[in-house]
């Protein structure tokens, strides 16, 4: 059970919130939403925190696939118990492959990118294949073109970005995320990975240290840097689909680590309902957008901390 819940807690969660706990038996793990670790202001309907947990979802199946069962995946199995998101069973044996080994190491390696990317160009196949990992777990990932369409998707990140920074709440919100006043918490987002001005490329980032306040503009603006920019989607918005979302994200975020590619994630215009509308009307097919993110290499990224397993793992 613990080398389960170790591969779990290794999932991305907004503002690194870590929005889960698990319990379990001798023939399985069930995973649930800890509505106490939800970002109230930047998600108050849940969608995030159900994506985080779908992405650690995903790392259980991993898990039990490295030791070499098929897990068998009931999502929200208790209809009186919203919380309950997914009961994962132990199923019959069957041999890993190369991937999906690769995949369980990547968890430990895998960092969220904040800031601009190196020059060094993306294989031109990856975006295919990362589309392929997306659409095995019933999602989407449409690549923004450059030009006009990645200019209309930074323009509606930048005004999220506008709205939120200049919202006290939110704000503030945003700093009890970061670690600048208690180092020592296993959650929230380490000072170490926010060296750049979260201006610095096309998409605009968090501002989690208040920078923007002292240093409006960036001393340096990297728009060749900003990567590849592509929106994760599924065709409907319920629970199971943001379940589905999360899995498909940590499958991709884990298929780009394997390739040596990094990761930045964009949600800002997805939390204001009148910028996700905007957002979803840019897509192809109507789509609903879950996450905007953005690809390319990188130095190797600060770790974030972790909860213990017996922080999160409950009788």
């Amino acid at each position: 059970m613990s080398h389960l819940v170790r591969a779990a807690v290794t999932a991305p969660s907004l503002h690194n919130s870590q929005p889960w706990f698990f319990t379990g038996d001798a023939t399985g793990i069930d995973l649930f939403a800890d509505a106490t670790r939800r970002i109230p202001l930047a998600d108050p309907v849940g969608r995030e925190l159900v994506i985080s947990c779908g992405a650690a979802l995903f790392n259980i199946r991993l898990a039990m696939r490295h030791l070499g069962f098929r897990p068998v995946v009931r999502p929200c199995p208790s209809p009186w118990n919203r919380a309950h998101l997914a009961r994962i069973e132990w199923g019959p044996y069957e041999e890993p492959g190369h991937l999906e080994e690769a995949m369980h190491r990547a968890t430990r390696d895998r960092h969220t990118h904040r800031g601009p990317f190196l020059a060094a160009p993306l294989r031109p196949q990856l975006a295919d294949e990362m589309r392929e990992q997306a659409h095995a777990e019933g999602a989407g990932l449409q690549s923004v073109e450059t030009g006009r369409p990645c200019t209309r998707i930074a323009d509606l990140v930048r005004a999220a970005e506008d709205v939120q920074r200049a919202d006290p709440a939110r704000r503030a919100e945003l700093r009890r995320r970061s670690q600048e006043y208690n180092g020592a918490r296993l959650d929230g987002v380490p000072l170490a990975s926010c060296s750049y001005h979260p201006d610095c490329v096309s998409l605009a980032g968090r501002d989690f240290v208040g920078l923007t306040s002292a240093l409006p503009a960036p001393p340096a603006f990297w728009p060749s840097r900003t990567g590849l920019v592509a929106v994760l989607t599924t065709g409907r918005d319920t629970r199971l689909d943001w379940l589905a979302a999360g899995q498909a994200l940590q499958r991709v975020l884990l298929y780009a680590t394997v390739n040596g590619v990094a990761v930045a994630l964009h949600t800002q215009p997805l939390e204001l309902p009148r910028l996700r509308a905007e957002v979803r009307a840019a897509l192809l097919f109507g789509q609903f957008p879950q996450v905007i993110l953005r690809f390319g290499h990188a130095e190797p990224g600060v770790p974030t901390p972790r909860r213990a397993v017996a922080d999160v793992l409950r009788p």
